[in-house]
Order: structure tokens, then C-alpha cells, then sequence
């Protein structure tokens, strides 16, 4: 015998909406992951309750969940394009829904739950602390959210690739942006989603955007190159992340990652360097007063010699420059008395440290040289 929506919560059929309402509270109380129970048993709740509001007596079948499963195929690629356009507007929606409720917590200084989203479009779970932070359980995949104060979160963050109008983009504008133990977890930020906190920190996981080619419908053998480029800003904090990869943008006062690989842009005043990598047409955006900072375990094979240094003041300097000059060498020349290691010294331990001040008279330098090279090759006289 089928299990109807009504055995699921433990109530008899013809139910009004306050016992239904309230089977699901109890039951919900019983089996939240919050309280040890089992989310597989909660979500199985949850989705027979919200069936019941709509007159819905009996769960999904098999094939019903198939035919609703948030990805779909097509015999034509309109026909997937068009179907999951609709899911990502649902979901936006749903979004849109979420902000509000979270910010008129946020005014009136409460603290609720709240699940969004459904089984289809994947749920979402937002709490509003004492605290005042937003505490996100799940995979935020679609639409803007803008909130208050600080936000946890337990999930990854993508960004729908079949279109731009529904770009995932979650603005801060104050307090800190936290994964839960990223490097843990392996949460990660992809496939052009932007976060932006205005005035705290952003300390996440894995950052990856998309680059694809995308066949000319007119042009036979002829390809466009399509990206989707996450973007991460936290202009007055930090960026903390582990590995970034495939065209990503962060810009920060300060931004602390392990590698970075394949189109990358760091911007910032204080770029630190953990892991052994900054390949593939990357760029460092350094402003005045900066500085690069490698760590111990990083070596100069590690750079890729196409790889950019971008000054404040326009200048550009590429890292294969710095390899062939040697960026040890390159610290010793710059600061005085290297031996003492004192605290303005740029070489720490086993790693090294490049200034602003450094790369800019790297750059007069060998313009100087240039010229004077010029002049010798064509007889002038270097005055």
C-alpha cells in the first residue's frame, strides 16, 4: 500500500490545517539534523507537509521526481535552456522571499527558521540568530540575497551556467562571510557567482570560475569563447581561501590563498601566498604601499613566467622578469643589511617577500637600462 502524505505525518485524512500544521512541527522538532534526527526523515516531512498545503495526498512518484528533477534534457538544447530558464527564475523568487523574511528579522531583532526552496528546486534552510548573523544550510544556486550582518554558511555557492539573469550574488553590508570549516567541508564558490561584504572578512573554501567554448550556429568550425568569472570582494577586509582556479576575480585589502591557476586576478594591498603555484595568465594587482608575500613552502618553478604584476600607478611587470632576475637576489639588492633579518627585512624563514616600492624601481631601473642600451647601440652617449 502507498504511504499518503497524511501516514507520513502521523494524522488521519480530512485534517484541518492547524493539526496538519501542527503534526509537521512535532515531527519536524523530532527528526531536525539540529537535534540529532535524520534529515533524510526531516526532509521526507517536510515535502509531504508542503504537499498537503496544496491538496496534494500522496508524495512524488519515482517517475514524477524524474520528470521534476532540477536538471533537465531535452530532445533540443532550447528545450533545456527553456526549462531550467524556469527553474532558475522559481528559484530567484524564492530567493527574493528569503531576503525579505531575513530582513525584517533583522528590524524587528528576532530570530526564526525557515526552509526555502523545495525538493525540485533544492531547499535551502536560513536562521536569524540572537547574534544577529544568518546562519544558510544548503547550496545557494540561484538569485540575489542581500543581508544585514554576518552570515555562516553550510553549503557551496554556484550560479546557474544557462543564464546571467539569474547570477547568484550575495551582498554583505557589514560583518564577516564564514564556510564552516572549508577546508573540511570542501564548499567552494563557482561558475560566476559574485559575494561582496562592504566591511568585514571573507574566509570560504575552493573558488572556481567557468570558461567554455561555444560553437558559431552560422560558422562551421568556428568557436566563441564564453565566461562565467566569480567574483569576491571584501574592499575594507580579507579574503581567505584555499585553492583558486579558472577565471576568478578577488579584490581586497588583504588577500590570503594557497594557489592560484589559469586567469586569475588578485587585487589587493597585501597579497599572501601558502601553497607552490601562481600559473596561466594570472594577475596581481598591487596597490601603493603593498606587497607580495611568499611563504616557506613556495618555490620560484611555481611562477609562471606569463603571469602579470600590475602597480597602482599603471606599471607592469612580468614574473618571468622577476624568475630570470631571480627574486631572491632581486630582495637582497633592494634592502640593506640582509644578514640581520631584522624586522624590515624581506626575506622571513624560508620564503620572500616582494614590495611595492621594490617593483617600482625594478621598473625605472630597467627603463634606465633600456635607454642607456638604445643609445650605446646606435653610438650616442648615455648623457
Amino acid at each position: 500500500m502507498v504511504e499518503s502524505n497524511y501516514d507520513i505525518l502521523g494524522i488521519v485524512e480530512g485534517s484541518t490545517e492547524k493539526e496538519i500544521r501542527d503534526a509537521f512541527r512535532r515531527l519536524a522538532l523530532q527528526y531536525h539534523s539540529d537535534r540529532g534526527g535524520e534529515n533524510e526523515q526531516f526532509i521526507k516531512i517536510k515535502q509531504a507537509y508542503d504537499d498537503l498545503k496544496i491538496g496534494k495526498k500522496y508524495p512524488d512518484t519515482d517517475i514524477e521526481k524524474l520528470r521534476n528533477s532540477r536538471v533537465f534534457s531535452g530532445d533540443t538544447e532550447a528545450d533545456v535552456r527553456r526549462k531550467n530558464q524556469i527553474l532558475g527564475q522559481q528559484l530567484s523568487k524564492e530567493m527574493k522571499t528569503a531576503e525579505e523574511w531575513a530582513s525584517a528579522l533583522n528590524r524587528s531583532n528576532s530570530t526564526a527558521t525557515r526552509l526555502f526552496g523545495s525538493k525540485t528546486l533544492g531547499e535551502i534552510e536560513l536562521e536569524r540568530k540572537a547574534t544577529g548573523a544568518l546562519s544558510i544550510k544548503g547550496n545557494f544556486m540561484a538569485g540575489s540575497l542581500t543581508y544585514d550582518g554576518p552570515i555562516v554558511m553550510q553549503g557551496s555557492i554556484t550560479s546557474p551556467s544557462w543564464t546571467q539573469e539569474f547570477k547568484t550574488d550575495i551582498h554583505l553590508t557589514k560583518g564577516d562571510f564564514k564556510f564552516i570549516n572549508p577546508l573540511e567541508t570542501k564548499y567552494k564558490i563557482e561558475n560566476g557567482a559574485r559575494l561582496i561584504a562592504d566591511n568585514g572578512n571573507i574566509i570560504v573554501g575552493n573558488i572556481f570560475g567557468r570558461k567554455y567554448k561555444v560553437a558559431d550556429k552560422i560558422k562551421v568550425g568556428v568557436f566563441q569563447i564564453q565566461e562565467h568569472r566569480t567574483h569576491i570582494s571584501a574592499l575594507n577586509g580579507k579574503i581567505i581561501a584555499e585553492n583558486v582556479v579558472n577565471t576568478v576575480s578577488l579584490d581586497a585589502d588583504t588577500i590570503i590563498v594557497l594557489n592560484v591557476e589559469d586567469d586569475v586576478i588578485l587585487s589587493g594591498r597585501e597579497i599572501l601566498f601558502y601553497g607552490g603555484k601562481f600559473t596561466h595568465d594570472s594577475v596581481i594587482e598591487l596597490k601603493q604601499d603593498g606587497l607580495i608575500r611568499f611563504f616557506e613552502s613556495f618555490s620560484i618553478q611555481g611562477l609562471s613566467g606569463d603571469a602579470i604584476i600590475k602597480l597602482e600607478n599603471g606599471k607592469k611587470i612580468r614574473l618571468f622578469d622577476l624568475k630570470t632576475k631571480k627574486i631572491k637576489d632581486l630582495a637582497d639588492e633592494f634592502v640593506p643589511n640582509k644578514e640581520n633579518y631584522g624586522k624590515d627585512a624581506t626575506m622571513v624563514g624560508y620564503g620572500f617577500t616582494i614590495t611595492y616600492d621594490m617593483l617600482d624601481n625594478l621598473s625605472k631601473k630597467s627603463t634606465k637600462n633600456q635607454k642607456s642600451s638604445w643609445a650605446l647601440k646606435f653610438g650616442f652617449s648615455k648623457n
